[in-house]
């Protein structure tokens, strides 16, 4: 099914691996596709509840392959083309997205980790607004994300300064919610995916959409969508199984439903 993504579900949780090792896990137009129909092939199985992306060998994804780049090319077309399906199928995802960065996530690879819900990286990992180096502006929704994360200013530092973010820099800026050894990461990756996976994922995916409206709604519009939200909420399995388990002093079992 895939020739440049590795995708596997253990445990409710689906792993979707670039798989470009010798190219730094480099974009090309098949590895956008793939990471799309991957991201909707989790997204519509109701037996994965979390979403992992990582990237093989000791890179997360260095950006945009250079190989195929030439001097006449309409980056403008290419982001239209390929880019933007993938990031508005990532968007669209109502279940938790966690980008596992175990190395430098350069460029897009950068706007990758971005868009997904969660950073958790390795203590080898950076993060590199690389475009600037080559007189290009950070793109595939970059610059929509990295303010939101980390403020304003900070976010024009990196774009314009292009200077390597080692790990636990990325920490302190907010930009990472975990940095782990490598001697128990697959094991930490897992343990936070899977943590998330037995979560009320429903309740989640309605928290992503409020807090993506929160952006551009007004106060009154957002009350509304609050008490709709909750309506929804209130309706769930797992909300019945909270409130069950509360009263019956233990610890909830949730199956996002």
């Amino acid at each position: 099914m895939f020739e440049t993504v590795l995708y596997e579900v253990r445990n409710q949780v689906a792993y979707i691996t670039l798989n470009r090792p010798d190219k730094l896990n480099a974009f090309t137009e098949q590895l956008n596709k793939e990471i799309q129909v991957a991201i909707k092939t989790a997204s519509i199985d109701k037996g994965v509840r979390a979403l992992v992306i990582t990237g093989a060998g000791r890179a997360f994804c260095s950006g945009e392959d250079l190989a195929g780049v030439s001097e006449d090319m309409d980056h403008g077309e290419v982001l239209r083309k390929r880019y933007n399906p993938m990031l508005l199928e990532l968007d669209s995802c109502e279940k938790p997205v966690i980008a596992a960065v175990n190395g430098v996530a350069a460029g897009a690879g950068m706007s990758l980790a971005l868009a997904c819900d969660f950073r958790i990286a390795s203590e080898k990992a950076s993060f590199v607004e690389a475009f600037i180096h080559v007189g290009l502006v950070p793109d595939a929704g970059n610059l929509y994300f990295l303010p939101r994360i980390i403020g304003h200013a900070k976010a024009m530092e990196l774009a314009v300064f292009g200077e390597k973010v080692p790990a636990e820099k990325a920490k302190e800026l907010g930009l990472v919610t975990e940095v782990y050894s490598l001697d128990h990461w697959n094991e930490n990756v897992a343990a936070f995916a899977e943590r998330l996976a037995n979560m009320p994922t429903k309740a989640i995916g309605l928290i992503k959409r409020n807090l993506k409206a929160s952006w551009h709604s007004s106060f009154e519009e957002y009350l509304e969508r609050d008490a709709q939200s909750q309506r929804i909420a209130g309706q769930t399995a797992d909300h019945k199984e909270g409130v069950t388990a509360f009263m019956e002093k233990r610890k909830p079992v949730f199956k996002g439903e």
